[in-house]
């Protein structure tokens, strides 16, 4: 499943980078340690657009009538939360870079201002097809099904009169119409909020005015009416947009007036945040005071109804300081994010099939026995396939209850609202175990959660750290130090997702738990980095960014460089989230040059360009969606023989102003499972899409031809 942006990871927050990023990585070419005079300067393509690319392929899966209708609903959602958090940030900074008369140019060549035309004219066009696709085919087969989104005109007597009394009694008493003129400002309009923009006119002299109403955003968007039962057993589901509610009762809220035009308007505000580190201050209420400006953040986009007048339209620019190039026209319904709303319907024929995912042997044992597995071998966990509660989850909560455990130390990035695994900190902590907890407070839209944790776990006892000053802390890693006998003992886990139980169900993640000597005293090394004085930058079997992991990689891509000279079957298979750096991508256009193939999965973003004869014939970019959202990175490099798991996408970001880690995996039981896991993602039958030479996206196989889901064979093996 693609998940929305906004629930993370937002799902892909880590999407997208901050203002200052968009400013920083372009700069950093010019600091590329590899120097290829005879690569043309538009081997790039432009991240940007990648990304809408990208956000193109969640939509084609909601266009797919051969899914599950339900499903095709979630994935409209997806898109339009995605988009959202896009203009955001990515846009957002973008703007910022255009204002400060910033030249700086992507590394395709482009001006902020060329990049910001080509994003409104690509958005536009996504937006009206996302929008058709529900009004057109989603909408209409849900009604087919008994799932339907009503209007006010296509409800009963009855249905309007039990309304009726639900206004009076739950909507009206919170709504706020906010009128405009001399004696009252233009209202501030918060940002994603949905609203209502009404002109009303006075019947004595025909005077009109001008109104703003904000559609409550504490309720669900959708009210549900009472539905007949169906002979499948199910009822009929009736939903009613909120705003077609208090449309239908406008009179009222302004009574002796005529109501002339009303139509709805969503802003979406610059939501990035910058917060000065500063060692004399404390960061966590540093933090807190951004969020608190987040919300007056400068417009980035307005959307509106399609059936908005030039008059009304006109107003809202000029309140709202929006240019015309940042409108969205929107046939039909606004905000399709509240489509999650109408995926919660009861009806399991319109979903996937429920998976249960696995736990393996080694935890249905006693905590004892856990320990021991542990030390006769790693383990390679593959999320959600094997079960993340049973597995990391426990591993965390059995070290908080044995009392030979002595430490426990771990990074959060984003965890759940009722989070297990910092209930078992919080646990540890109060059996008198030495506890630290690396909480990242800048995680975009997790901070406010961050922050609660961060101060609930610090009541407890807990030794809470923030990380590093200019460094976002995203690595996956908890050690946990237990005495056995007169010897210390540590345990392991390394991973390439959050310690999240609620999207562990949902995104695809790799992790190893072991009992490595070398890991262990490397991540000793790194937690006392992290929490100290330490500058530590080289490792035993790790990499550890923002120094080790770009130079480790292209060290590595050198050797395989070095094989294919030697006539050895050098390969190199990347699966990762995003691939934007230009040195890497440099390093992998050398690679192709030389004979090594080269094969990519990339789910969102890729600025390589693949099976160009010049430099990048021996590349392959394949892009996989479905059921979960495919989050592992994962590395392969062949000759060498050896694979690496980790946090790091292949992005500025994640390379140079965050601390990532990548583990290399050794044992030969579990490189076999991570080599299976490369063969059907690339198996040339797999579902997926296939990037061109062109930067065109292409979905294969093609009609006809034999093709499976790569999700649904890693499932099937789980379940045999």
């Amino acid at each position: 499943m693609i998940t929305s942006v906004t629930e993370t990871d937002a799902t892909t927050a880590d999407q997208n980078a901050n203002a200052d990023d968009v400013i920083i990585e372009d700069a950093l070419k010019t600091e590329r340690a590899v120097e290829l005079d005879e690569l043309p300067e538009d081997r790039y393509l432009n991240r940007e657009l990648s990304w809408l690319d990208f956000n193109n392929r969640v939509l084609q899966l909601a266009e797919n009538t051969e899914l599950p209708l339900l499903e095709r609903a979630k994935f409209l959602a997806i898109f339009a939360s995605n988009l959202d958090e896009f203009f955001m940030v990515r846009v957002a900074g973008l703007k910022r870079r255009d204002e400060m008369g910033l030249s700086v140019r992507s590394a395709d060549g482009l001006s902020p201002r060329e990049q910001l035309k080509r994003i409104g004219e690509r958005t536009q066009d996504l937006s009206v097809r996302h929008a058709r696709v529900f009004t057109d085919s989603v909408q209409p087969a849900l009604a087919e099904a008994g799932i339907t989104v009503v209007t006010w005109a296509e409800l009963s007597d009855d249905e309007r009169d039990q309304l009726s009394t639900y206004f009076h009694e739950q909507v009206f008493p919170v709504l706020t119409p906010l009128a405009v003129d001399p004696a009252h400002p233009f209202p501030f309009v918060s940002g994603l909020s949905l609203n209502l923009a009404i002109t009303v006119r006075q019947p004595e002299d025909g005077t009109q005015h001008f109104a703003r109403i904000k559609v409550p955003d504490n309720v669900d968007r959708f009210i549900k009416l009472q539905g007949s039962q169906r002979e499948d057993g199910h009822h009929n589901e009736r939903f009613l947009p909120m705003e077609e509610l208090i449309a239908a009762f406008g009179p009222q809220l302004f009574p002796g007036m005529e109501i002339v035009e009303q139509h709805a308007f969503r802003i979406t505000r610059n939501a990035d945040m910058e917060v000065a580190e500063d060692r004399d201050e404390d960061l966590l209420q540093a933090l807190e005071r951004e969020l608190a400006r987040r919300r007056f953040g400068k417009p980035v986009r307005l959307e509106v109804a399609d059936d908005m007048t030039e008059n009304v339209l006109e107003l809202l620019l000029r309140e709202l300081d929006v240019d015309a190039d940042d409108v969205i026209q929107v046939p039909g319904l606004l905000d399709l994010t509240s489509l999650w709303q109408v995926y919660g319907v009861d009806r399991p024929k319109l979903k996937d099939r429920p998976f249960v995912p696995s736990t393996p042997a080694v935890f249905s044992e006693s905590a004892k026995s856990l320990w021991r597995n542990l030390r006769e071998g790693d383990l390679l966990l593959h999320h959600p396939y094997d079960s993340f509660s049973t597995t990391v989850q426990r591993f965390i909560e059995t070290a908080a209850a044995d009392p030979n455990v002595l430490a426990i130390k771990q990074t959060l990035y984003r965890t759940s609202g009722d989070s297990p695994i910092v209930n078992a900190l919080i646990d540890a902590a109060a059996s008198g175990k030495q506890v630290v907890a690396l909480v990242e407070l800048k995680a975009r839209f997790d901070e406010q959660a961050n922050i609660k944790w961060a101060r609930k776990l610090e009541r407890a006892g807990v030794h809470v750290v923030y990380g590093l000053i200019g460094l976002k802390t995203h690595c996956k890693t908890a050690l946990v130090v237990r005495r056995e006998g007169s010897a210390i003992r540590r345990y392991c886990h390394i991973g390439t997702g959050n310690y999240n139980p609620k999207t562990a169900r949902l995104y695809e993640d790799v992790g190893i738990l072991t009992a490595s000597h070398e890991i262990g005293a490397d991540l000793t090394d790194l937690f006392n980095t992290l929490t100290g004085y330490s500058r530590k930058d080289s490792y035993r079997n790790l990499l550890v960014a923002p120094q080790g992991i770009r130079r480790g990689i292209l060290e590595r891509i050198d050797r395989e460089i070095e094989a294919a000279g030697r006539g050895e079957d050098a390969r190199i298979r990347m699966k990762m989230n995003s691939l934007v750096d230009e040195q890497v991508i440099d390093g992998l256009y050398r690679a192709s040059q030389a004979g090594v193939r080269v094969e990519v999965v990339v789910r969102g973003i890729c600025a390589l360009l693949p099976g160009n004869p010049e430099f990048s014939e021996n590349i392959t970019v394949r892009s996989i969606l479905g059921q979960f959202l495919e989050h592992s990175r994962i590395i392969h490099f062949n000759a060498i023989d050896e694979f690496w798991i980790g946090s790091a996408d292949m992005m500025h970001r994640n390379l140079d102003r965050r601390v990532e880690v990548l583990a290399q995996v050794e044992d030969p039981r579990l490189t076999a499972q991570l080599d299976e896991v490369f063969s059907s993602a690339m198996d040339p039958s797999t579902r997926c899409w296939e990037l061109g030479p062109d930067g065109g996206w292409t979905a294969s196989p093609g009609a006809g031809e034999p093709s499976f889901d790569h999700q649904v064979k890693m499932m099937e093996r789980r379940r045999h």
